[in-house]
């Protein structure tokens, strides 16, 4: 397991396709091993107004030490005006699991 743990990190998209350009974008810069995306039903007030919306449920698997450029990366990809970044710490996983999402987020320096 990697010295500076892991994070599941959440956000939601609009449209299949963006949950798709953004789960691809992680991946492939490295700043995520894998992305599971899945349809969602949110209610939430936004801007005064109670909002019913169907989006994509995007969980983002890394380590601790990508939070600050998976959340510039969705900051600046994202169509949200405001998305959903949350980081949630992984307690405990299959060392193997975790042994592979630090290999796919491994950052040449």
């Amino acid at each position: 397991m990697a010295q500076d743990g892991h994070v599941v990190i959440m956000t939601t998209a609009g449209s299949r396709e963006e949950a798709h350009r953004l789960a691809r974008g992680l991946v492939e810069k490295r700043l995520a091993a894998c992305v599971q995306m899945m349809p969602v039903e949110s209610v939430y007030e936004w801007k005064g107004a109670v909002q019913e919306d169907s989006e994509f449920l995007l969980l983002i698997k890394t380590r601790r030490a990508c939070y600050a450029n998976v959340e510039a990366h969705l900051r600046s990809a994202h169509s949200y005006e405001v998305p959903e970044i949350l980081a949630l710490p992984v307690e405990r996983g299959l060392s193997d699991y975790l042994g592979w999402v630090d290999a796919q987020t491994e950052r040449p320096d």
